[in-house]
């Protein structure tokens, strides 16, 4: 049986050379190879492209290579989360390409299979898709994306044996399986090494035949960031829960659903088991319950898309980032419930970027927008200006087009029945008057 050596964390930094591509697993924090970026920190290599979901938070992770001059470039899909990496970027310190996080996930996932690349209908028509080569398929505008590879990709695992095999805890996957296979030297940091054959087989996720090198680092609470622990104290004004109870009324018994961040994770916390909904989350698990009570972190819980700790209900299940896509965009996802800027007569969503400010974060929005069956937006009727955000037609750039089923908001309900937006119904207290004085857009009037 082969047997994968076994080194400290400051030799295996020293494996990264000047001017390499370093692939980083992880979501946030979670499955983070931490200890293996933070002595690459030290090392002081440079002229690095970073590629990754984000880079770390500030002092965690890959914050620390963008704080000492070591990234050139960053290639991901949600740089926002770390407030340095966009303050460099705008400085123009370092170069970013945004890539939507199931377009990331697949690119790695096809340079591991000496695939050259793909086309995914996923982000067609927006600005993402700018400079890129398109093709019509199947009637369907397809953007084709390169596979992607590194010259050393950090990884980490919950537990590993000498040969290199590789099992993962709970959302730990998520990136870390597909990038085990898309570089020249995978380097995989691991909570436990144990001998050959105390992994049982079916628990083995990555084969040792990717890995080269074994890296042993224990986790503490302060290197997941914000996902160490959740706070119990939460505060939700009743417009928000109306709006998300709203929503709930579209969900039926046995649907997939994926929530998004903001009012939309507000519907987890009305779901019950009698609901009977199987809630997705992108980052990779199936069957995701309520946050824990006990305040704990995901040290022993798994995390959602908004790197909250939560709990698995019964009969959950979880996998990597390549494959909670394929799920997304293999239309196995029932119902998308996600927040928005703007929605439009056209059905047309945007929702990830405003002009003027970085477009540094889209996540797995373009992904769920074309890949759900149905797509509820929940959003404030207007902005804080007061102008509207139903309007004619989206002037913010696109998430994706044609893609809305329903748009709830603060004052009413809108459709889209035979094409058509289509008012068909009232938030408490609010009359038909304000909902026409606050919309842009034209509409039909079918109230019941």
């Amino acid at each position: 049986m082969k047997q994968v050596p076994i080194i400290d964390l400051q030799t295996a930094a020293s494996m990264v050379k000047e001017g390499d591509i370093l692939l980083q697993g992880g979501f946030g924090m979670t499955g983070n190879p931490v200890h293996l970026m933070h002595s690459l920190a030290e090392t002081g290599t440079k002229n690095l492209t970073f590629i990754g979901n984000n880079t770390g938070e500030p002092g965690l992770g890959g914050d620390r290579l963008l704080a000492n001059g070591q990234l050139k470039k960053i290639i991901g899909s949600f740089f926002t989360s770390n407030p340095n990496a966009v303050k460099a970027v705008q400085a123009g310190i370092i170069e970013a390409e945004l890539l939507p996080q199931g377009t990331l996930a697949e690119a790695i996932r096809a340079g591991g299979a000496g695939i050259g690349g793909f086309y995914t209908p996923t982000s067609a028509g927006t600005k993402i898709a700018e400079g890129r080569e398109t093709k019509i398929i199947d009637g369907v505008e397809q953007v084709f994306i390169k596979g992607i590879r590194g010259n050393v990709a950090f990884i980490r695992a919950w537990r590993a044996d000498t040969a290199g095999n590789l099992q993962y805890r709970m959302t730990e996957n998520n990136f870390n399986k597909a990038m085990a296979t898309a570089a020249d030297l995978v380097i995989a940091e691991v909570e436990e090494i144990v001998p050959v054959g105390e992994i049982a087989p079916e628990n083995i996720h990555t084969q040792g035949c990717f890995i080269d090198y074994l890296v042993q680092a224990t986790l503490t609470l302060e290197d997941l960031g914000i996902s160490a622990s959740v706070s119990s104290s939460k505060k939700v004004d009743e417009v928000r829960m109306n709006m998300a109870k709203r929503a709930l009324k579209e969900l039926k018994q046995g649907d997939v659903v994926n929530l998004g961040i903001g009012i939309p994770t507000l519907v987890a916390d009305l779901i019950t088991e009698e609901h009977g909904i199987i809630l997705h989350t992108e980052n990779g698990m199936l069957g995701v319950g309520p946050v824990p009570t006990d305040g704990g972190g995901a040290m022993n819980y798994p995390v959602n898309a908004g790197k909250i700790p939560v709990t698995p209900l019964q009969g959950s299940s979880y996998f990597d980032s390549a494959e909670s896509f394929a799920m997304i965009r293999g239309g196995h996802i029932d119902v998308a419930i996600m927040g928005g800027l703007e929605c439009d007569e056209a059905a047309n969503l945007a929702n990830w970027a405003v002009p003027g400010k970085p477009l540094l974060g889209v996540g797995g929005a373009m992904d769920l927008a074309k890949g759900a069956k149905r797509l509820i937006i929940t959003m404030t009727h207007t902005n804080s200006d007061g102008s509207p955000k139903i309007v004619p037609s989206c002037v913010l750039p696109l998430t994706a087009s044609g893609v809305v089923s329903m748009i709830i908001t603060d004052l009413a309900v809108f459709a889209y029945p035979e094409g058509k937006l289509t008012l068909i119904g009232l938030m408490p207290n609010v009359t038909l008057e304000e909902v026409k004085a606050k919309t842009s857009a034209n509409f039909e009037i079918n109230l019941d």
